[in-house]
């Protein structure tokens, strides 16, 4: 099915309104979203890939349509994949609540942007050299190594080397001018935290899409239903941040699924690379008759690997005590940002939270807590934020 110029630029344009009507509407105003505002428009949003997927599949046959829901389906798990980093960045530099909306939406466009040039990147490779397959097949394959090392999410994605750079050679202050990327401090400009924030959060989706471009393409090499895809599972993105807040955590078997997902790709990306094969040391130059992986079945087993991995990371004994753990470090450090003038009743609310939490992991069997990610450090913070709260009685005592 040929893209004509005409389709092309709609899809373009109403990409673009989105993504405005998500600035005007929604983040222009700073506000923290609620879980109901999160939750109505990430199913609007995801709504509306479905449409369009519905569209692709009555104008351009099952084939074309399969690949779309292929791709979205895929790009929209490795999205929230990406979360987890974004929520490191964002707990690393203390964005307020409030302001993370404007972040991510910068995160998204950003990362559209990003992958936009790596999709036409990939089409013309592709188009000029048929062994790309192959070395899009060996960096899925790579990835999906990377994905099962243990902390593949680690605290030093929010500090990279942009970031090191841009506090090495300007001036930036420790804290926040509302959403103003710079300020004024003693008569002289400089940088705000939150400038560092979009620095680290850019960096980083110049890596990820190192990482979809090349899985997208083992599903379609159709350079529109890849833009497509792509572009409708980062919308949303936002209010899904939102909406999964707090259950992030759980999903502690995600990245297995994803690098399952990925190793899958990467083999049906060789097997097609050897299919269309035309290097001289492999089989005399010579295309190689090996099984070719319908979208069907990449469909098929891209479903049914993340329903595996959501169920078991959601029945889990080690997700809940992961949650709850993170549950905890979370009201610790909510608990300890608060200012010695804070308002009394605010203070007993959200060290009563802390205490719930505790209580609740007490409860818990020991080796599912003690397995937890980062856990003495959570620990840590707990006793600081008890000790804080201690020295606060006495001291208003």
């Amino acid at each position: 099915m040929s893209i004509s110029p005409l389709v092309w630029t709609i899809t373009i344009l109403v990409i673009l309104a989105l993504l405005a009507f998500d600035y005007f509407f929604h983040i222009r105003k700073a506000h923290a979203p609620t879980l109901r505002e999160a939750a109505l428009w990430s199913a609007a949003y995801v709504g509306a890939a479905v449409l369009f997927g519905v569209v692709v599949l009555v104008l351009g046959g099952t084939e074309m349509g399969g690949q779309y829901f292929a791709g979205f389906i895929t790009e929209k798990a490795l999205s929230v994949d990406n979360l987890f980093v974004f929520l490191v960045i964002l707990a690393s530099f203390r964005v307020p609540r409030e302001d993370q909306q404007k972040v991510l939406l910068f995160g998204i466009v950003f990362a559209l942007i990003a992958r936009t040039v790596f999709i036409f990147l990939g089409v013309a490779l592709i188009n000029s050299f048929a062994w790309i397959f192959y070395v899009f097949g060996a960096i899925l394959l790579i990835t999906a190594g990377h994905l099962l090392k243990p902390e593949s999410h680690g605290e030093e994605e929010a500090d990279n080397v942009i970031v090191r750079l841009a506090r090495k050679f300007f001036h930036t202050s420790e804290n926040y001018d509302g959403d103003k990327l710079f300020t004024v401090e003693n008569g002289k400009r400089v940088l705000t935290p939150m400038l560092l924030v979009m620095v680290a959060i850019g960096g980083t989706d110049v890596l990820f899409a190192l990482d979809s471009i090349p899985a997208i393409f083992g599903l379609t090499q159709n350079a529109y239903i890849v833009f497509t895809a792509t572009a409708f599972s980062l919308m949303g993105l936002r209010q899904l941040f939102f909406l999964l807040d707090g259950l992030l955590d759980r999903l502690i078997y995600l990245s297995f699924g994803l690098a399952a997902i990925l190793a899958f790709i990467g083999a049906k990306l060789v097997l097609h690379a050897l299919h269309e094969n035309t290097l001289p040391f492999i089989n005399g130059g010579h295309h190689v008759q090996v099984f070719e992986v319908t979208t069907g079945l990449s469909l098929a087993v891209i479903i049914g690997v993340l329903a595996v991995t959501i169920v078991a990371s959601l029945v889990s004994p080690a997700g809940k005590a992961q949650t709850a753990i993170n549950n905890a470090r979370r009201h610790a450090e909510s608990y300890l940002d608060l200012g010695y003038t804070a308002d009394p009743a605010e203070r007993e609310r959200v060290y009563q939270d802390l205490t719930d939490e505790v209580t609740a992991i007490e409860k818990m069997d020991k080796k599912y807590r003690d397995k937890a990610k980062d856990v003495e450090a959570i620990r840590a913070k707990v006793r600081e934020a008890q000790a804080r709260h201690a020295e606060y009685l006495r001291t208003a005592g």
